[in-house]
């Protein structure tokens, strides 16, 4: 642990950050970045963004253009490190066979120099404001067609944040290959599957420091689109209204399962830095099953109205889109499902 401690330091502190490295790795994301354009299940959630978050840092890819990568310079991440690699934003974490003590005084001992406060222009103070949107990226030569359809979300210390989470959940995620066929317990997923709307379906719920996104993802055959489009805003919009006590039930206990069953020490690694960076400790399975066991049908209905019902709405869309609703009908959607 020492040893890799050391590393890690060296890393983030005393990179040389040579002209020709840079150039070699110029030319490696430029390669990476044409081959993320080929996975259309994450240039759709770029696109969706981009219309959510208009005019907001948020709205901008993790990749950028290609200008930025190629124009970059040492003098450029110089700036970033400075602006961005700050002790108050870093998390020293291990998992496995580590001694907590040890790893404090290792943390001690090889970050003390890390400053407190960035030099440089950050990003971290950028307004981000939900806009909503549609955005549509018709190529009717692809065989299936991408949709993603979402509503603001919470950020993650917002009270409402386990409802989301639960509702998340209830909504749930099916696919073709599944064993289970149509028998799902998500209401969506069932009649998708019966009525052979998608190829996959899957609720998400991405979360940020002040906003959020939630919403459901599909795949499915272009004729079948606007049908896909209605039952999907019909099902989030239900959640305010038509909703059991034995959806919730379920979905909370799912949502504990999936908490339990975190496979390997990569992801607890992972857990731990994010709740430190997120609430400044970790948050003890107890308390967390306590928090997901105090959202109620209520709870959810209430937040469903909130987020859901006559708000503005983001979509996007790729592939073959001729029968894809347009941002009126799906704003429409929002209030009219009501009834």
């Amino acid at each position: 642990m020492p040893k890799a401690v050391d590393i890690l330091a060296d890393i983030l502190q005393n990179s040389v950050m040579d002209e020709r490295h840079i150039n070699q790795e110029r030319d490696v994301i430029l390669r990476e970045m044409e081959e993320v354009e080929t996975h259309d299940d994450e240039v759709i959630f770029d696109y969706l963004h981009a219309t959510a978050f208009q005019g907001t840092p948020l709205a901008r890819t993790i990749l950028g253009p290609r200008e930025n990568v190629r124009s970059l310079t040492r003098d450029h991440l110089k700036s970033y490190i400075d602006a961005n690699y700050t002790a108050p934003r870093m998390v020293l974490v291990g998992t496995g066979a580590v001694e907590q003590q040890q790893l404090v005084d290792l943390g001690a001992k090889h970050f003390e120099k890390l400053q407190r406060d960035g030099k440089g222009e950050s990003l971290r103070n950028a307004e981000i404001h939900f806009t909503g949107g549609d955005v549509k990226a018709r190529d009717d030569d692809l065989p299936l067609a991408q949709v993603a359809i979402a509503f603001e979300g919470l950020p993650w210390k917002h009270p409402d944040s386990f409802a989301l989470m639960v509702m998340q959940s209830i909504l749930g995620s099916w696919n073709r290959q599944s064993i289970a066929g149509s028998n799902v317990a998500s209401t969506m997923c069932s009649q998708i599957a019966d009525a052979g709307l998608a190829h996959s379906v899957m609720a998400f719920n991405t979360t940020y420091s002040d906003t959020g996104l939630f919403g459901v993802y599909a795949v499915g055959e272009e004729e079948k689109l606007q049908d896909l489009v209605w039952l999907i805003q019909r099902s989030m919009l239900n959640l305010s209204t038509n909703l059991t006590d034995e959806e919730v039930a379920r979905a909370q206990s799912q949502l504990k399962a999936n908490l339990l069953f975190q496979d390997g020490t990569t992801a607890v690694c992972e857990d731990i830095g994010r709740q430190l960076l997120v609430y400044g400790r970790r948050l003890p399975l107890a308390e967390v099953f306590a928090r997901i066991d105090a959202v109620t049908p209520e709870t959810v209905r209430r937040v469903a109205s909130e987020l859901i019902v006559d708000r503005e709405v983001a979509a996007a869309s790729k592939g073959p889109l001729a029968y894809m609703p347009d941002y009126t009908f799906m704003r429409r959607r929002t209030y009219m499902l009501r009834y």
